[in-house]
């Protein structure tokens, strides 16, 4: 397993050159290709860049990424690099500006290896929704990444990248990085600008950082973190996200919420995630029950929600103005169904119609208003759990990697599955997964920690502790 403290010390002391390095990196994903983890592969971008990182480290101007290589997730705007959301909407779209945090990464003098596939416009728990390239589980190729941001797992976990960006909506970076035994956080709302990320549902949707450890998880937010003026959601923080690493968590108090150990969960899941803490409980933390009574809720309030934002969102691709346009209509009202049915993939229309009949007269106060009052209910349990514990413990995924064609024909199987992540999206908190282990078939299963807002360097501390004691399951790629 590479980290990026790896790296960062193997370049700065020219063991191995930029350049080097990427072409590495570019060997083994086309070695791997069946592995489906990229939609584009950016071979002479990816080499001007490592030449102009190679100069930089030779002038003295380093900083923490310099000439590291990293993947992007194909819903993050990068200048002239397409960017398609694994649609056929935007299959050809190459985008006239970069997201923010492709700004803040270009200025550290990164490497960009490419754009990985994910569920179509971030939609699915599998990322099998692509209309592009389906990525597939390195531990298992018959089994699903995870989703959406399943080609960036894909491209951790098998050593494609030395670290990825995902976005995450209800679990969209956490829940592969469990599948696929990698380290993945969402952090607080706010933390990161979503300025030059393809909407989903924007008060859910947050960038985040997908690696082979937690303290590559908070080098990489240190540098895409702060406040955007093209993001009125974005706040201004001086946080140095290692800041905690190495201090002793003797005394601090992890809530252990009973619901998140019930029914659902799998039996081999829940004994590794109560192993996991047991060993914080040796070296002197405190296990505390808590009760989270509107969880029930949490997975019904989650799709209204983000399924209303996302039928405003995805508005605009109407084939006038981008995107996929359909042949030959015979009417103004023609080309936008046309465009729409032929550009959307089923789970896109699904979701697009559920959210507009939430939205609609008649529908709106029983179902959109409702969800809205469960958001706020759950940020208050949030706050209450936060008063008594420092962090909160449960299980990133009810079960591990699923086989590839398990739930595609049901929709209602897939959306339970979210059960233990959509939380943190809807109160707004910090929240990451670590691998503790594999099942019985081998398969990898992680744990999350969340906190209380704006306390991610906690839990990158936490996760880090567990980490120097247990390594992170290896694919056989």
């Amino acid at each position: 397993m590479t980290t990026l403290t790896m790296l960062r010390k193997k370049l700065d002391a020219k063991e191995i050159s930029s350049v080097e390095l990427t072409k590495e990196y570019l060997k083994k994903i086309s070695e791997n290709q069946s592995l489906g983890a990229f939609n584009t592969v950016c071979e002479d971008e990816a080499l001007k860049m490592a030449e102009a990182a190679d100069k930089k480290i030779a002038e003295g101007s380093i900083s923490p990424l310099t000439g590291v290589p990293l993947a992007i997730k194909d819903n993050i705007c990068t200048k002239d690099i397409k960017t398609t959301c694994s649609s056929k909407m935007l299959a050809d779209y190459a985008p006239p500006y970069n997201a923010t945090v492709m700004e803040k990464l270009n200025a550290q003098g990164i490497v960009t290896l490419g754009k990985t596939s994910m569920d179509e416009f971030a939609m699915g728990g599998s990322s099998q929704t692509s209309a592009l390239a389906k990525p597939k589980n390195p531990f298992n190729t018959s089994c699903v990444p995870g989703g959406s941001s399943g080609g960036s797992a894909v491209a951790v976990a098998a050593g494609l990248c030395a670290a990825a960006l995902g976005s995450d909506t209800g679990g969209s970076v956490r829940q592969p990085a469990s599948f696929c035994g990698i380290t993945g956080m969402k952090p607080t709302y706010g933390t990161v600008s979503r300025y030059g990320l393809i909407a989903f549902g924007s008060s859910l949707d947050q960038i985040g950082p997908m690696a082979n450890s937690a303290e590559d998880c908070g080098i990489i937010l240190n540098a895409i973190a702060g406040q955007d003026v093209h993001d009125g959601t974005s706040r201004r923080h001086n946080i140095d996200f290692n800041a905690l690493l190495g201090q002793d968590i003797k005394g601090m108090k992890i809530g252990i919420p009973k619901e998140f150990y019930g029914d659902g969960i799998d039996e081999e899941v829940k004994n590794a995630v109560i192993k996991v803490a047991d060993f914080y409980k040796s070296l002197g933390a405190e296990l505390v029950e808590v009760s989270m009574p509107t969880l029930k809720y949490a997975v019904s309030a989650y799709y209204l929600l983000a399924c209303a934002e996302a039928s405003t969102n995805l508005s605009r691709y109407d084939g006038v103005k981008y995107g996929y346009r359909t042949d030959s209509p015979e009417s103004y009202d023609e080309l936008i169904k046309k465009s729409r049915a032929e550009g959307f993939g089923t789970e896109v229309k699904r979701r697009i119609l559920l959210g507009t009949y939430a939205l609609s007269s008649g529908y709106y106060d029983a179902y959109y208003k409702k969800a809205l009052a469960v958001r706020q209910q759950f940020r208050l349990e949030h706050d209450l759990i936060f008063e008594k514990c420092d962090l909160m413990l449960t299980p990133s995924a009810p079960t591990v990697a699923y086989g590839i064609d398990s739930n595609i024909d049901d929709p209602v199987k897939m959306y339970l599955a979210d059960v233990c992540t959509v939380t943190a999206n809807i109160a707004g908190i910090p929240a990451i997964s670590v691998p503790c282990g594999v099942n019985s078939e081998n398969m990898p299963i992680g744990f999350s920690l969340s906190a209380k807002r704006f306390d991610d360097a906690r839990i990158i501390q936490f996760a880090d502790v567990y980490e120097k004691s247990f390594a992170h399951p290896t694919a056989n790629i």
